[in-house]
C-alpha cells in the first residue's frame, strides 16, 4: 500500500535529526510518509523520489507547482532502473519498499545506493509475513519477498558500515552508516 503503519516511525525520526542530512532520495514514497515526517525536522533539505506508479504522484500530491511539492525532484521510474547519481545523497530511503520485489533485486538496490556514496540508508519493512496482492490497480503494490530481521542484518553487515536497528511487533527499520 502506498501507506506505512506508524511502527518505528519515531525512532527513523530520531536518527534523521540527530544526522541531518541535506540531500535525501526516497525510493516508493507511495504517499510521501517520509516527506512529511521529516521536513519539518530539519529545513533546505534536497528531497528526490523515486517512485514506479505514476498515478501515485498526481493522487498523492507528491510533485505540485501550485504549493510547495513534497519532492523538489521526481523520477517516475523503477529504481532498479534509476542512475546511480540519484542514490549519491546524504540519505537514502527504502520506506515498505524492499519487499516489493525479489531478495536479489533489493540487495543489488541497497549495494547500488552504497557504491553510488549515500552517507545513510534507513530501510523500513515487515518481519513478519505480510501477504500482499496488487492494491488500487498497482501491481507493484505486491509482496514479492517476505523478508527474515536477520536476514536484512546480514545483507547489511556485508555493505560494512554501522547498522543500528529496531524490531517491532510488525515491521523492523535499519538505520546503515557510512563509516568515516
Amino acid at each position: 500500500m502506498p501507506t506505512s503503519i506508524a511502527e518505528g516511525k519515531d525512532w527513523s525520526l530520531g536518527h534523521f535529526a540527530r544526522h541531518q542530512p541535506n540531500t535525501v532520495t526516497d525510493v516508493g514514497p507511495g504517499e510521501g510518509t517520509y516527506a512529511k515526517l521529516f521536513r519539518p525536522a530539519h529545513n533546505g533539505i534536497w528531497w528526490t523520489g523515486i517512485e514506479i506508479h505514476k498515478p501515485y504522484v498526481a493522487k498523492h500530491k507528491l510533485k505540485s507547482t501550485k504549493t510547495r511539492a513534497m519532492y523538489d525532484e521526481l523520477h517516475v521510474e523503477d529504481a532498479r532502473e534509476s542512475a546511480e547519481h540519484l542514490f549519491h545523497r546524504d540519505l537514502v530511503i527504502f520506506g515498505d519498499v524492499l519487499e516489493h520485489m525479489p531478495r536479489e533485486d533489493a540487495v543489488a538496490l541497497l549495494a547500488k545506493a552504497e557504491a553510488a556514496g549515500c552517507w545513510h540508508i534507513l530501510i523500513s519493512l515487515p518481519i513478519v509475513e505480510a501477504p500482499q496482492g496488487e492494491v488500487d490497480g498497482n501491481p507493484h503494490e505486491a509482496h514479492v519477498h517476505h523478508w527474515d530481521a536477520d536476514d536484512m542484518d546480514n545483507v547489511l553487515a556485508q555493505l560494512g558500515g554501522s547498522v543500528e536497528s529496531m524490531r517491532g511487533e510488525t515491521l523492523g527499520v535499519w538505520w546503515w552508516s557510512r563509516r568515516r
